[in-house]
């Protein structure tokens, strides 16, 4: 792909928004996913729901929810768009010692919410870490990707492997 090809560059190569004004509104669908490895004594104590700072997987999810919201204000060529629907469901995995967040987002608009719940996702992931850091700093969050994407121009996409989340 050239930088011509790249939509956040104009002819010249500067940066700018990328202009959605032409588009038709469509209601637009993005799902994203990711995980953090961690100790199985911290994923324990996250199970257990005795880490020192409290509900880490209900904090968490409203960390998630609030980056999605807030996408556009973190991602400098991101449009702001008015979400109508965020969710974030964590699921412990005690084989992988690892928590995996699948994150989704919703709207009716213009341009797409890929970057809403990929936010979502990777604030959420963030959450985690903040509040164990204390008893793992070796943490690994990974794995962060867009598995599914709906609406607009170019439609339903999945990736490669079909969109299927980390075990």
């Amino acid at each position: 792909m050239t930088r011509s090809e790249l939509t956040h560059f104009d002819a010249a190569g500067q940066a700018h928004m990328v202009d959605v004004g032409h588009k038709a509104e469509s209601r637009r669908i993005a799902r994203a996913g990711g995980s953090i490895y961690m100790l199985p004594e911290t994923l324990a104590r996250i199970a257990a729901g005795t880490a020192a700072k409290g509900d880490v997987l209900g904090i968490a999810r409203i960390a998630a929810i609030q980056g999605a919201k807030q996408t556009a204000s973190l991602i400098p060529l991101c449009h702001p768009v008015a979400l109508t629907r965020v969710t974030a469901d964590f699921s412990i995995d005690p084989a992988a010692s690892a928590v995996h967040c699948l994150a989704s987002a919703e709207c009716t608009g213009r341009t797409g919410v890929e970057m809403e719940a990929l936010t979502a996702v990777s604030v959420g992931l963030l959450t985690i870490y903040d509040m164990c850091k204390a008893v793992d700093r070796g943490m690994r969050i990974e794995d962060v990707r867009l598995l599914e994407k709906s609406g607009g121009k170019s439609g339903h996409w999945l990736p490669d492997d079909g969109g299927e989340a980390a075990p």
